[in-house]
């Protein structure tokens, strides 16, 4: 299995004529009777050796760790980064390896964090919530420009998603440490940096339309990204888990995620679709269960919901293109909804 990216970088390299390769994209859309863009393709794994390498790599990290926490508390986070780096010198930028290069981003990036956190433990661990707030953006701030170090280094694609990701936790951060009454507002703020990662990654996607390299897969990242910040904001703020929902709330959660199925339609991602899911079948469920249907609610909910996302499959592109169709002139930056001509 090739991905977009290395099918890109043969024909930079010379092995593939740009003729060649968009007849094979082309093909393989025809085959499928779908645009290659509806596929929302992204690389986890070239192989079984991706996982062999992957489970390898953990169980080095956490050596390492345990080891280096025995020392210093700080030395276990400062070993893992160290170790991850090392790592993706030759998994990463030489063997081109998916999911281990994806574990040793994550890994060096938690591991600064997590350095820091216990550094900042061991000085003062009893510190105000506001000094506190101020200590969790300082951490995000440098946990970003180490994301920032390692993109630069490497181009792994998850690599932005785990810089917005701490960039988002410096904001919300700094905005409680000065002024702690936010703290009551942590859901409306997360929100603002779901919908700026949204954005974001938006940017990513219509600079590469037809998502044939890297930028489509950093698209991909940020979008998984955005998707829970967004999902999880909205209906924490609806209170879909505190307490029996009424017909009225649920009412709301199932019109939220049909607005979140027209986004996912238009944009041509599904993640906003996952993450939302839990929460529209606890609605489901407890208005099903409010009918009398107890015993079966459960299964009654799952039965409605998971038809309703096979047939939104199985449809996906006639709908989608009416979709973006909606969208007029907007419409025309998203991924294209026509099937390419054939070669």
């Amino acid at each position: 299995m090739y991905s977009e990216i290395e099918i890109d970088n043969a024909v930079k390299a010379g092995a593939l004529s740009p003729q060649a390769a968009e007849a094979f994209r082309n093909h393989v859309a025809a085959q499928r009777a779908l645009p290659a863009v509806d596929e929302e393709h992204f690389r986890l794994l070239s192989g079984f050796n991706d996982i062999f390498v992957g489970i390898a790599i953990a169980l080095m990290l956490v050596a390492v760790a345990q080891i280096g926490a025995v020392i210093a508390s700080w030395l276990g986070g400062a070993a893992v980064a160290v170790t991850a780096w090392l790592l993706a010198e030759f998994f990463t930028l030489k063997r081109r390896m998916a999911l281990p290069s994806i574990l040793l981003l994550i890994a060096f990036v938690g591991g600064v964090a997590g350095m820091l956190v216990a550094a900042m433990a061991a000085i003062d661990p009893d510190v105000s919530q506001q000094a506190n707030m101020a200590i969790i953006a300082g951490i995000g701030l440098i946990a970003t420009g180490a994301a920032w170090l390692h993109w630069r280094r490497f181009g792994v694609p998850i690599t932005i998603a785990a810089g917005a990701l701490g960039i988002a936790a410096m904001f919300v951060s700094i905005g409680i440490a000065l002024y702690p009454p936010l703290d009551d507002y942590v859901w409306p703020l997360l929100l603002v940096s779901g919908v700026a990662i949204f954005l974001l990654a938006m940017r990513w996607d219509i600079s590469d339309p037809l998502r044939q390299t890297r930028r489509a897969d950093v698209a991909f990242w940020l979008h998984l990204t955005a998707a829970p910040l967004i999902a999880h904001s909205v209906f924490r703020m609806l209170g879909v888990f505190n307490s029996d929902i009424g017909p009225g709330v649920a009412a709301i959660v199932l019109a939220l995620y049909l607005a979140f199925g027209f986004v996912a339609l238009a944009v041509d991602r599904r993640a906003l679709l996952v993450s939302s899911l839990a929460y529209v079948l606890y609605a489901l469920y407890a208005v099903i269960a409010k009918a009398g249907a107890v015993e079966l609610s459960a299964a009654l909910a799952a039965l409605v919901i998971g038809s309703a996302l096979l047939t939104l499959s199985i449809f996906w592109h006639p709908m989608r293109r009416q979709a973006v169709a909606m969208l007029g002139t907007l419409g025309r930056k998203l991924p294209p909804v026509a099937m390419p001509a054939a070669a």
